[in-house]
């Protein structure tokens, strides 16, 4: 750890030494002048304060971790009784082709209650191996037992990046097998890419999408990382992929949960814009209802969905589940059409990986029209009426063909 000390000696000035720091970390009390939490670590104020006033100190480093001790890159694989989520299946994907980098295996944990045929499904995306630990107090999601699992597969198996799909599972698991291990976890990951050394370099929008961070945990293992849904591809299934299933046993005293699972209500199954194949967004140009429905028709004569963006939400004018972006849903259909969407890096991170990104604005300068392969430069309400005029001209025609 490092941190700014401060030499009380020297301190003559404190209101011009307040000056230095952008970030307000400095206080003066009348007596001392001190560094507070609000410190970055930007050294401005050792740089430009008068010599020896600060001084940057920096603990002993801790001794370097032996990676050549963990190896392999491993997914956990999120299911609802086998019924594998497709964002395991995603990163899955990305672990051969990290690992393929590096020239490590790729593993997946798979817990559950009667799974074991189900991991044979696994073998046909290229594992290497499938770590199954079956057990009737897996059949449920407890943290507590899920924890102990994943904690028994890294103490055996010692795989050096563990990727977990950001899902209402995934997003309680990992942050809990992390701190166990005292490593690092990024969350909602967009890139992923391995360093020849085994670093994970994970990166992700920060500061509201201002700025990509680019996050390295190169003295601890595992690494881990948590990703959304329909950020990634997942591979093509090969039939002749050789891989093998490993049946694991954990002591029975390590399951034991405070929780108890009286009853399991399924959710109710309902039309998701992460897996729509179409989309028409409504952007801020939508102002009121009637426009909104109007996109809304264009999404059902092209056989797609309507999705929206944050303003709209926040006006109360849809339902946040059909929200793109940061704080919303990741999606990569196959043709997605903006309307008056101005195009802010926080909606783009949310989209931009479509096969066909068709843009409509009044405004030529529109940041959408930087990731759009089709651009339509006009009013949304006098655009949107004339393609909906043309498809129902035309409606004997293919909807839309890839």
């Amino acid at each position: 750890m490092a941190r700014i000390v401060v030499n009380q000696d020297l301190v003559t000035s404190p209101d011009e030494l307040m000056k230095l720091c952008p970030f307000g970390a400095m206080e003066w009390d009348n007596e001392y002048l001190t560094i507070n939490a609000a410190c970055k670590m930007c050294q401005i104020c050792v740089k430009k304060g008068p010599e020896g006033v600060f001084t940057c100190e920096i603990d002993q480093e801790v001794a370097a971790i032996d990676k050549s001790k963990w190896r392999g890159i491993a997914v956990y694989v999120d299911h609802l009784e086998g019924d594998i989520h497709p964002v395991s299946l995603e990163l899955v994907g990305k672990a051969k082709e990290m690992a393929k980098k590096i020239n490590h295996p790729v593993y997946c944990i798979f817990m559950g209650q009667n799974i074991k045929d189900k991991a044979n499904e696994l073998l046909g995306y290229g594992v290497d191996d499938v770590f199954v630990y079956d057990d009737p107090e897996l059949k449920h999601f407890r943290i507590e037992p899920y924890t102990a699992v994943m904690e028994d597969f890294i103490n055996k198996v010692k795989p050096t990046i563990v990727l977990v799909g950001a899902t209402s599972i995934g997003r309680s698991l990992a942050p809990r097998v992390a701190a166990r291990f005292r490593t690092g976890l990024t969350a909602d990951c967009t890139i992923l890419d391995v360093e020849e050394n085994t670093d994970l370099a994970q990166i992700r929008p920060a500061f509201g999408g201002n700025i990509m961070a680019h996050i390295f945990t190169p003295n601890n293992r595992p690494q881990f990382a948590t990703v959304r849904y329909k950020v990634f591809s997942a591979p093509e299934v090969d039939c002749n992929a050789k891989g093998k299933v490993t049946i694991c046993d954990i002591a029975k005293d390590k399951l034991a949960s405070q929780i108890k699972v009286l009853e399991v209500k399924m959710k109710p199954k309902v039309e998701s814009i992460e897996d729509a194949e179409v989309i028409v967004v409504a952007g801020s140009a939508v102002k009121k209802q009637q426009d909104l429905e109007l996109i809304k028709q264009l999404a059902e004569k092209l056989g797609g969905m309507m999705a929206v963006t944050r303003p709209l939400i926040e006006a109360g004018m849809a339902d946040p589940r059909l929200q793109i972006g940061l704080s919303g849903r990741t999606v990569k259909p196959k043709l997605i059409i903006t309307c008056g969407v101005a195009g802010a890096i926080q909606f783009v991170a949310g989209m931009d990986k479509a096969e066909y990104i068709v843009a409509i604005n009044i405004d030529e300068n529109a940041p959408i029209f930087n990731v759009a392969h089709y651009a339509i430069i006009g009013d949304i309400h006098e655009v949107v009426p004339k393609l909906i005029n043309k498809l129902e001209e035309n409606a004997s025609a293919p909807k839309f063909v890839c």
